[in-house]
């Protein structure tokens, strides 16, 4: 494996959505946790839009706005990258950095997921609400 300028080993990059960061409060996964078990070291890299998404959504009352709160204690794990694309959806932000970057996306949002897979771009889903899974065209 080739390495970096900081002589670590190259990492899979793993571009989190919204709804990646808020499995641990919806399902009780340790995502990061199970994201090093199923492909080893990794970069977590979250978007700034997705920040923003998370910040409105953190807004709302009940079950949801508590899951965004916290969703976005643990975005801070992550590599915060601007996507420089000024227009789109997120989703479409989302692919197109994963595309241009050469990253796996991790989301349990089935739009994005068809999205990505038909793109070729590998996807890392949560499967039967407890572990992770890899999905390839």
């Amino acid at each position: 494996m080739a390495s970096d300028r900081d002589g670590r080993a190259d990492r899979v990059k793993v571009l989190f959505d919204t709804n990646s960061l808020m499995i641990p409060f919806q399902f009780r996964v340790d995502v990061f946790e199970e994201l090093r078990n199923l492909i080893g070291a990794y970069e977590p890299l979250i978007l700034t839009e997705v920040l923003q998404e998370l910040e409105g959504l953190s807004r709302g009352r009940g079950r949801g706005g508590s899951a965004a709160r916290s969703a976005l204690l643990l975005s801070q794990r992550c590599v915060e990258k601007e996507s420089g694309y000024l227009d789109g959806t997120v989703d479409e932000k989302i692919a197109r950095f994963a595309g241009e970057h050469g990253c796996m996306v991790f989301t349990n949002d089935r739009c994005l997921r068809d999205m990505l897979l038909a793109l070729g771009i590998p996807v890392i889903t949560l499967m039967q609400q407890k572990k992770l899974d890899i999905l390839r065209r």
